[in-house]
């Protein structure tokens, strides 16, 4: 098993590829590309390609992909705790918890303070129950959680638990919060925004978010899908 690089041959023994991913990329997606690059342009017919980690369409950066050999490895690889780094809206909220779909509820926002945000955040640190978003990848009675959400159902989602380790307040400038959130594997920052809005007393959804860390892999050392084109 080795790292991905521009000199490497043998994709079926076992590559890790880290992935800038761009926005309104499914994780799928890139997978896809990826099987598609190593079928039609290093002619292999046949590889199994996964990802560790499931990165959300409207968020972007590091995600792990596993060819061949290596996809023995994703299980492992995906429990390593990440780091991301979040912006996020007070006052509004919206269905899915991010930009997928409108503004639905509007909130006041003058009570707001940087005082006040200080003094919940550490309420969201260790361990913490959490209703994941109805618009997610979770299997609800066989059937995806956002294809029910995007179908006009209302997904039941039980809560549960997660691990946040630190959350470090980057900017703030009303109605907006940048954060630094470092956690374990199934936790969903876009339900860490809606529940620091309600804490505040009004909402929030978050307007963009970057995977910054997975595991031992950095954004620095990621790869994009124009620079996997030529490189494959």
């Amino acid at each position: 098993m080795e790292n991905f690089s521009k000199h490497t041959t043998d994709f079926q023994s076992g590559v890790i590829i880290p992935v800038n991913k761009d926005l309104d990329w499914t994780s799928f997606d890139v997978v896809n590309k990826i099987r598609y690059l190593l079928k039609f342009n290093r002619e292999i017919p046949k590889i199994k390609v996964g990802h560790a980690g499931t990165l959300d369409p409207k968020a972007s950066g590091v995600l792990i992909v596993c060819t061949g050999k290596a996809t023995k490895q994703i299980s492992s690889l995906q429990v390593q705790n990440k780091t991301y780094y979040a912006k996020l809206k007070f006052g509004e909220t919206t269905p899915s918890f991010d930009s997928e779909t409108a503004v639905d509820e509007t909130f006041p926002t003058e009570h707001i303070t940087r005082k006040k945000i200080e003094q919940i955040i550490p309420n969201f640190v260790g361990s913490i129950s959490q209703i994941p978003p109805a618009y997610s990848a979770l299997h609800v009675n066989g059937k995806r959680a956002y294809d029910l959400a995007r179908s006009g159902k209302t997904p039941e989602l039980k809560a549960r638990d997660v691990v946040i380790e630190n959350i470090n307040i980057e900017r703030f400038e009303l109605p907006y919060l940048e954060l630094s959130i470092t956690c374990h594997t199934g936790t969903y920052v876009r339900s860490l925004v809606r529940d620091i809005g309600q804490a505040l007393q009004s909402g929030a959804w978050m307007c963009s978010l970057v995977r910054e860390r997975s595991g031992d892999f950095h954004i620095d050392d990621t790869f994009t899908m124009e620079e996997l084109k030529k490189m494959i």
